[in-house]
């Protein structure tokens, strides 16, 4: 059987707003399956829990209440059976590209030989040969989340969770990276959780899409993406998908920025 099944059940998340001095509760009962080599993406109106979602399967951040489990084991900490990649990049910047990548596998005990073999065929997969002892201050935006991306897939975690990771990247940039990276996944089929705002980006890379509602969040809808890939963002059948997803999408908007005596359908 395949790994990197995530469960959660019934999980409730609360925080204390130091400003107004009150709670703030950003996930109440939200429950969702996620199958193994699966394609998630996590979409929703801003402030609704997608990256406390995220977090909480990561280990980074514990839940008040509810379970989360990978493979049946509940998630306390985070683990090397999930690997991070977030919107800033996180790179170290007195590392170069080569060291960059082989940290996580220095950090795993792999010998010298074994971590030039390991970085090289990811550095490859990218097309960075010829920008290993670049610095991430010499790098694009593009280029740095490529190293990012693959600082992670190079230790091999059964999940990938992503949080934002192109939104700090021009247009163009970005639709390469969701190619690449739909490229890296078909090859590898590890599960896959990412969070975005882009309905485009969540119909031409998901399986599935999970739209969640306003806060407190729970899964409003789940939409499975059936098409073919690699998706023409210009063809009929995406761009229902995409009207689609937008609608369910802007009823929850409407709910956090209109008037609470506004009806919202």
């Amino acid at each position: 059987m395949s790994k990197g099944r995530i469960e959660c059940r019934a999980v409730r998340k609360s925080y204390r707003d130091a400003a107004e001095d009150k709670e703030v509760i950003a996930l109440d009962g939200l429950s969702l399956d996620i199958a193994a080599e699966e394609f998630l993406m996590l979409l929703g109106p801003s402030g609704c829990g997608k990256s406390t979602l995220l977090n909480i399967i990561a280990g980074f951040e514990n839940l008040d209440a509810g379970k989360v489990t990978v493979d049946g084991v509940p998630v306390e900490r985070p683990g090397p059976d999930r690997g991070v990649v977030f919107q800033d990049y996180a790179l170290f910047p007195w590392l170069n590209v080569q060291q960059n990548v082989e940290y996580g596998l220095r950090e795993r005990g792999l010998s010298a030989a074994e971590r030039t073999q390991i970085a090289g065929r990811y550095i490859d997969m990218v097309g960075l040969r010829g920008f290993e002892k670049r610095f991430p201050h010499e790098l694009s935006g593009g280029m740095r989340q490529r190293v990012a991306l693959i600082r992670v897939l190079a230790i091999d975690p059964q999940i990938l969770l992503m949080d934002e990771p192109f939104a700090a990247v021009d247009a163009q940039t970005r639709s390469v990276l969701q190619e690449e990276l739909e490229r890296l996944w078909l090859a590898s089929r590890k599960t896959v959780v990412f969070v975005t705002h882009s309905v485009e980006e969540a119909v031409f890379l998901a399986d599935r899409v999970a739209v969640m509602t306003s806060r407190p969040g729970v899964v409003k809808e789940i939409v499975e993406i059936d098409l073919q890939r690699p998706r023409d963002m210009t063809s009929d059948a995406f761009n229902r998908y995409r009207r689609d997803v937008t609608h369910l999408i802007e009823v929850e908007a409407r709910k956090v920025f209109a008037p609470s005596t506004l009806s919202v359908p």
